[in-house]
This record gives structure tokens, sequence and C-alpha cells, in this order.
């Protein structure tokens, strides 16, 4: 009776405990990739009145320049609508002897590597993308109260209802996470890929472009036919750098096939999307200056070293400022 009594009295009816009563619900984050899928997620989320509490991209440095022009476009469409927005990047923290760097870019050209995709693995997108947002979210206060009441935060993954999407989601859905629930809303709406376009378009807002790194293997020979100078100039040079070390793959784009070589550089020699002359020099100067830079900086205390950055600006200044990079902040 007297659970009853105080039922009655706070206004629980039924024996039901009121809202105000209950923990606060788990937040809710949205991996934004800059791409169709993620921002037609975002579209339709704010559309149903579920806004995500976060919105959370990891900036690997090297985004197509389109992807970056495009962030211009939905980073005040977020702040109108109240959305919370954070670009994190991942941070190194030891050098040894290395000048520091923190772009995927840098880390190839200080490592004489590719990514990894090219090379057979993932950990690229492990690296500069998951780690990253892990890294935030572990400092990011309404995470924090929600797994100190032993809740899980949940993640809004853009995996669209088509079959490229269902392979991945597939593989995605098996992982259990002690911090996260995974929800992928695109499929409990049946939403493809070309619906996610009409979704985008029919909000007022430009369709953007794939998503992807500009010297990823996944990069189409259109898509890389379409990059501006400097860009294509830093893919002849990776290729270059890590010419000596590559054993079982050829390039950017591991092996050659019908469609495309195995090597972006000489994808770009044939299409004459660079002068030959150009190519040439990059490709029997530009290493060795790289060496050299990285051997004197070798030398300097790690806090007083020049970073990689540095050495790209010098490298890009051949061509004219107008066209040059727009550098991640």
């Amino acid at each position: 009776m007297m659970f009853s009594k105080n039922c009655a009295e706070s206004g629980n009816v039924g024996g039901r405990v009121p809202d105000y009563l209950l923990p606060p619900r788990a937040p809710n984050v949205l991996a934004y990739g800059v791409g169709v899928d993620s921002t037609a997620l975002l579209v339709e989320l704010e559309a149903r009145g579920e806004k995500p509490d976060l919105v959370i991209t990891a900036d690997t440095g090297v985004e197509k320049p389109a992807t970056y022009e495009y962030l211009d476009v939905i980073r005040p469409w977020m702040a109108a609508r109240g959305i919370p927005f954070e670009i994190v990047r991942y941070q190194p923290r030891r050098f040894k002897h290395w000048p520091p760097y923190y772009s995927l870019l840098e880390m190839a050209l200080t490592n004489a590597t590719l990514p990894s995709k090219s090379l057979g693995g993932s950990s690229c997108s492990l690296k500069y993308k998951k780690s990253p947002q892990d890294a935030f979210l572990k400092t990011w206060q309404p995470a924090v109260d929600a797994w100190a009441r032993d809740q899980k935060v949940t993640r809004l993954i853009g995996f669209d209802a088509g079959k490229r999407d269902t392979l991945r989601y597939t593989h995605a859905v098996k992982i259990d996470d002690p911090l996260y629930d995974y929800r992928y809303p695109l499929r409990e709406w049946g939403m493809d890929r070309e619906a996610c376009e009409r979704r985008i378009a029919a909000a007022g807002l430009p369709v953007p472009p794939k998503s992807s790194c500009w010297f990823c293997i996944g990069m189409t020979p259109p898509e890389v036919r379409d990059l501006p100078v400097w860009c294509l100039r830093l893919i002849v040079l990776v290729e270059a750098r890590a010419a000596p070390r590559l054993h079982t793959v050829e390039g950017l784009w591991r092996k050659s096939t019908r469609a495309r070589p195995g090597r972006m550089t000489d994808f770009i020699r044939h299409e004459r999307l660079l002068p030959a002359e150009d190519i040439d020099q990059i490709i029997s100067e530009a290493p060795l200056d790289l060496i050299r830079f990285q051997d004197v900086a070798a030398s300097i205390p790690v806090n007083e070293r020049p970073t990689m950055r540095s050495w790209i600006e010098r490298f890009n200044a051949a061509v004219p400022a107008s066209q040059r990079p727009r550098l991640a902040a």
C-alpha cells in the first residue's frame, strides 16, 4: 500500500515511473564522413526531429578538395539548426628522429610507404578515422556521464541499403562494443544510394562528392583525372618515395589491371595530366631532397624541429599560389 500511495502522490498512475525520475537517455553521435550516405542520414534525422547530440568528422588531412569545400556548405547548415559539430584528427605523440607529421600524407612521406589500403591492409582508416573519434568521445562529457550510468553511447552509421553497404553492414553488425551501440538508420528506412542523393537534393543542398582521400586506392581513373595539379604532383612524389621499399605492389593502385596501371604515376603520365619533364624531375630530385631534410631534422631537438608540412609547403611552391592546396587548420 505504501508503494501505491507514493505513486499517487507523485502523479505516478498505474505504477509507471514518471519521465523526470528516469535517468537521462544516452547520447547519440553521428559519424560523418562528408559523403552522400552520411549527409542524407544527417538531413533525414533532422527532418524527423531526431537531431544527433553530436556530429563528428575525422579529417585525415588528405580528403579530396571537393570534400573540404562541402564542409563550407554543411557546417553552416548544421549551425543554423543547433547541431553540434566537431572535426578531429589523429595526433601522433612520438617522432623519434623524424620531423613531426600530422596527416596521412605526411606519415607516408616520412616513412617512405603507401597508405595501408594500397598494401592490402586497413590501418589507415582505423588510425586516422576511428581512433581520433574514439579519443575525442572519451573526453566528451555527455559520453562520460552516460558511461558512468552504465549506458552505451549510440553511434549512428551511414551504411545505406544498397548491395555494397550490405556487405559492410554484415561485417560491422557482428562487433560487440562495450562502450557503444551501433545504429544504421538508412538501412532501417530502406534508403539506397540513389534515395540518399534524392533526399539531399530535396533538402535544397548540393549532393556531395564521393568521400575519400585523394591518393586512396579507391580513387577511380576519372576521379584522378579531375584532381588539381598539386594533388597529382604529390601522388607522383608519394609513389617515388615509397618505390625502393615496394616488393609486392606496384603503387597506390597496387597491381595493374586492364582498367588501370598499378601506379597512379603511370596513369598521370599516360594521360598527360602533368608534363613528362615535371614527373621525371619529381621522381629524380624530390625524394632525395626529402631525405636530406629528414637527416637535418634528426639533429634538431624535437620541440624545435621543422614539421613535415613545412617541407611539403616548399614542394608545393612550384604550383601557382592560387592553385595550391587548402591546408587543414
